[in-house]
């Protein structure tokens, strides 16, 4: 029995929440896990384990984005290709993208290796914090293949409308993901080097899983090694749509290294020698995770819906589509992120114990979390432009809404009143922007799609009249 929906035909809302729903408790049981890295790495009483992980995430995310990219580009294509009904163009897609993932994993583990230590440095890690950090990423990138691997698979997975079997697969191996934390850290006194060759393992155990249900499939996506293989058209569909939203993951990282280096320097001129708002940026980080990949989940259905959508022409569903997918994000950022603002004082302590880890990660948590249905609509605004076959023009409008300013305002108020909680307040203002500008371009395109493919109206016969009185 298949688990692939059909997305285009029935009722919108509930498909885009069943497609959201497995596709958002496998993103939040992925967060559930890394924060159980930091809290069982917070056991290992290392000091400033948890803020070197944390100081790692913006130079790990700008790395990882360049492949990320190109698995969201091999969910457009794979999905549009099934959209146009097309099982030849879907495994073309399908064998592409897995050797490219390959490819690109093979990459990201060397530039990782290669840079990782200089670029910690060069943000402001010193003494043991880049110590640890170097550690910690020198294995996590060791692992980085078999990631790269399982989150094109994934990205299949998704195009064809199966959300479930990820949801499954990455239950089972985030259990043993936190399984070999636990045996790492408390059983062979490891820290940070433990929790990343857990991520490792565990991503590697996915990729085997996740290939092999790939490969027993009998639809438009059924994988076999012996296939894989550039094939032309699919690559360069899926670097014209991936490219361009790695470039825009990469540099939206870069803005969020300024940011670290920011709350690097307020730490280092409050506590010389210590870490507690490195270590509180950290936790807070961690935990407004939960409720960026609930609503990122909201995103991924964009793209897919909106994509299948496009490569059937269906111009009489793409409002409806579309509408509907920025309900859900509301609904959805909104019920996640309310409820951790309003749980803070239990979650945080988790993390943390000092009192000033903890009001700095307060001070994250408020900010972020007063409009954060904002971000959710900046997401799903870039996903309508890219399922639209316009993956450039959501780069370049995500670049300047929100790279750009977040750096100018780094480069201004910051540097004027170097406070946390002006450095945090960039986010808000840039997701409110740039929503704004995605919701404008998204529906000029809307509308050129709709004039472009709509059917014209059959003539209708002329109405006879009757003869009107002389």
């Amino acid at each position: 029995m298949t688990r692939d929906m059909d997305l285009l035909h029935g009722p919108v809302f509930s498909k885009i929440m069943a497609f959201v729903f497995p596709l958002m408790l496998t993103n939040m049981l992925q967060s559930v896990y890394n924060a159980a890295d930091m809290i069982i790495v917070g056991l290992s009483h290392v000091e400033g384990a948890i803020g070197a992980i944390g100081t790692t995430g913006a130079m790990v995310a700008m790395i990882i984005n360049l492949f990320a990219g190109f698995a969201l580009g091999s969910n457009v294509m794979v999905a549009r290709s099934i959209g146009e009904g097309s099982r030849e163009k879907a495994e073309d897609a399908v064998h592409t993208a897995m050797t490219l993932s390959i490819i690109t994993g093979l990459g990201t583990m060397a530039l990782g290796l290669l840079i990782s230590r200089p670029l910690l440095r060069a943000l402001g890690d010193q003494g043991h914090i880049l110590e640890l950090a170097s550690l910690y990423t020198k294995i996590y990138f060791l692992g980085v293949p078999f990631i790269a691997a399982t989150n094109f698979l994934i990205s299949i997975f998704r195009a064809k409308g199966d959300t479930k079997t990820p949801l499954v697969v990455l239950t089972i191996t985030g259990i043993l993901n936190v399984g070999l934390n636990l045996l790492f850290v408390l059983g062979f006194g490891m820290s940070v080097d433990g929790v990343s060759l857990a991520t490792g393992i565990s991503n590697m155990v996915s990729m085997v899983i996740l290939a092999i249900i790939l490969h027993k499939d009998t639809g438009f996506c059924h994988f076999e090694i012996r296939k894989m293989r550039l094939e032309k058209y699919a690559l360069k569909g899926i670097i014209l749509n991936g490219l361009p939203a790695g470039l825009q993951g990469a540099i939206f990282s870069v803005s969020n290294m300024l940011i670290q280096s920011n709350i690097i320097s307020i730490n280092n001129a409050r506590f010389p020698g210590g870490s507690d708002i490195i270590d509180g940026n950290a936790a807070g980080g961690n935990i407004e995770g939960f409720a960026y990949v609930a609503m990122n989940s909201v995103t991924q259905a964009t793209v897919t819906f909106v994509s299948q959508h496009y490569g059937a022409r269906s111009t009489k569903r793409i409002n409806k589509v579309i509408w509907n997918c920025y309900l859900a994000s509301f609904l959805v950022s909104e019920s996640v992120s309310l409820f951790l603002l309003l749980m803070r004082p239990v979650i945080v302590p988790l993390y943390v114990s000092s009192p000033h880890a903890i009001e700095a990660a307060f001070t994250r948590l408020r900010i972020m979390f007063i409009i954060y249905f904002t971000v959710g609509f900046m997401e799903v605004g870039s996903g309508v432009v890219r399922g639209m076959n316009r993956s450039v023009l959501s780069t370049l409008v995500s670049l300047f809404g929100s790279c750009v300013l977040r750096i100018i305002w780094l480069l201004t108020v910051v540097k004027a009143h170097p406070t946390l909680e002006m450095v945090y307040i960039a986010y808000p203002i840039s997701w409110t922007l740039t929503a704004f500008i995605h919701f404008i371009v998204g529906t000029t395109l809307r509308k050129k799609f709709i004039r472009l493919y709509s059917e014209p109206e059959e003539p209708q016969p002329p109405q006879e009249t009757c003869p009107q009185p002389s």
